[in-house]
């Protein structure tokens, strides 16, 4: 026997577990328990940020003595040896498979999860992260770099994309109020993931690390145990609100900007539009900038300040004996984690800012305050101010995270929320493309330029940070050409009536809160934001810590 609790949430015995229906919310439900679900899912992916935590220790997973043959080997060779060590640069390409498989499986996904919902999505995404590295510890155990490969980086990045995009239409369903907060929040944890995971891996390691093993591989099987459990606590805590539902008290506004919808455009018709891929521009070259930067901070850091970061001012990086490099390479990993920070803290307040700036006008201040402190790094370099040029670094990391956390809204705005997560997958491959552009640009620069004989020290990143100047001038135009749609790409009130059919009612029925979505930060929901919120709160307090030294 159905039973009705509210406007399009009639349940049946035969739904199963993991369907959509299933998990259309009841009255009595608070929505404030939505972005916690979500986040605990974003903060167990967000490790693929940290992954090179494990770089150094798998590159000496057989000890220091090996073949003097092992230099030589190709990358076929890599892949299969069980004799030699693995180089840096063959695990890297983990790091690449990461983020190209999570822009194409977003893409090729993000259908299936509007039409299945985002507890099935984020089931198989959990599925997917936890079982790829439980395949890559595998291959640590086998010494088989071809399973890492499949393991973490292909089966791995497939649980990202599906991860990542499982909460982004839901939280805009239930927050149209503070779309930009919403998506801020969740998006924060894909930020702050590795704050938490790289440490907790470090603490795994040397605990495992005996009779000179490297502890990897054990270390991989209990994060996989142990982000199962938080992600499949947020799967299942995921709701949809029924169709015709609204917070309490809330109205639509009457529009104040032609740049908010308040219609829907299909998403057979979304990348068929001007404003699809100008938004897709905008994206990849304000990533590619960011994720430019990002690679190299650490390297950056050391070859700018050299001496001066231990005191020493006057010396250069390659007067530096291998002690007083280690001292500096110590004081970068600080440096890391600070930019970290504001890369988090950056997708909340951008967010949030941007349900008052409006998406093209956060977008604009993207570019505009970039251009300016690309432009001006290398002069605050050759000054030496190096608490200005931790400032300027900072704030361009913080609008490289906005970037992705505001993206979602822009595209409810423009698209309308029915299709935003399958059309916000597909504009996932933006971020696939700008993680091969951005760090190919820079490192090839300061190639050319190391050949050139430029020593290290501020002008040989000074071409650097000007060309990715140039290309926030590039994203500036794009995101000036963000108009509103025109009335042919909308459809119709019938259609969208037909796509709601079966888990809501159709969009004459009645609206109104239903009693859904209230009670604000109760205890229930208080409780759910402590899971998430105790270890994030861990994972700052330890970066803060190791930031210290930089200015200690």
């Amino acid at each position: 026997m159905a039973v009705t609790s509210a406007p399009g949430t009639e349940t049946s015995p035969a739904v199963g577990l993991l369907d959509r229906e299933r998990i259309i919310a009841q009255p009595g439900f608070n929505r404030w328990l939505v972005p916690p679900a979500a986040l605990a899912i974003h903060l167990c992916i967000g490790m693929a940020y940290g992954f090179s935590v494990f770089w150094l220790p798998l590159s000496k997973a057989l000890g220091t003595n090996v073949p003097a043959s092992c230099t030589s080997m190709s990358m076929l060779e890599a892949l299969t040896t069980t004799t030699c060590n693995w180089r840096v640069a063959d695990l890297g390409w983990i790091y690449t498979l990461f983020f190209v498989l999570l822009g194409c499986s977003a893409a090729l996904w993000g259908g299936w999860l509007e039409r299945v919902g985002p507890r099935r999505a984020a089931f198989v995404s959990a599925c997917c992260w936890c079982g790829g590295i439980v395949v890559a510890s595998i291959g640590v155990m086998t010494h088989q770099l071809w399973l890492m490969w499949i393991g973490a980086g292909v089966i791995g990045g497939i649980g990202l994309g599906l991860g990542y995009i499982s909460p982004v239409s839901t939280l805009i369903k239930w927050f149209p109020d503070r779309r930009g907060m919403a998506t801020g929040m969740a998006i924060m944890g894909f930020g702050g993931g590795a704050m938490i995971g790289a440490p907790l891996a470090n603490i795994l390691m040397s605990t495992f690390r005996v009779d000179g093993t490297i502890g990897v591989w054990q270390t991989f099987l209990v994060m996989a145990g142990i982000y199962f459990v938080f992600m499949m606590g947020g799967a299942f805590s995921y709701r949809i609100p029924p169709a015709g539902w609204c917070p309490e008290g809330w109205t639509p506004p009457v529009a104040k900007s032609s740049m908010i919808t308040h219609r829907n455009v299909h998403l057979r018709d979304a990348h068929k539009t001007p404003q699809f891929w100008l938004i897709w521009a905008v994206l990849c070259l304000n990533v590619s900038a960011g994720i430019g930067v990002l690679g190299v901070a650490s390297p950056m850091l050391q070859e700018i300040f050299a001496g001066s970061l231990i005191g020493q001012p006057g010396v250069s990086f390659s007067q530096l004996d291998a002690t007083q490099k280690a001292q500096i390479a110590a004081i970068a990993a600080g440096f890391t984690g600070l930019l970290s920070l504001f890369n988090i803290g950056g997708r909340f307040f951008w967010a949030s800012m941007s349900d008052r700036l409006g998406r093209k006008n956060t977008y604009y201040c993207f570019f505009l305050l970039g251009i300016v402190l690309y432009a001006l790094t290398p002069t605050l370099a050759a000054l030496g101010s190096k608490a200005l040029f931790v400032l300027a670094l900072g704030v361009i990391l913080s609008m490289y995270g906005g970037g992705f956390a505001t993206v979602p809204a822009y595209l409810a705005d423009i698209f309308g929320t029915q299709f935003v997560g399958a059309i916000h997958g597909r504009l996932l491959t933006a971020w696939a493309t700008a993680g091969i552009l951005g760090p190919t640009v820079v490192n090839y620069i300061r190639e050319a330029q190391i050949s050139a004989g430029v020593a290290p020290g501020p002008s040989l990143y000074s071409g650097t940070m000007y060309i990715l100047s140039g290309m926030l001038v590039l994203g500036l135009i794009a995101n000036s050409l963000v108009k509103p749609l025109s009335d042919k790409w909308f459809m119709s009130d019938e259609e969208v009536v037909a796509l709601q059919a079966k888990s809501a009612a159709a969009n004459s029925g009645p609206t109104g809160s239903f009693g859904i979505g209230k009670g604000g930060f109760d205890a229930k929901a208080a409780l759910a934001w402590a899971v998430v919120g105790i270890p994030l709160l861990w994972g700052v307090w330890v970066t803060l810590k190791s930031t210290l030294v930089l200015f200690g």
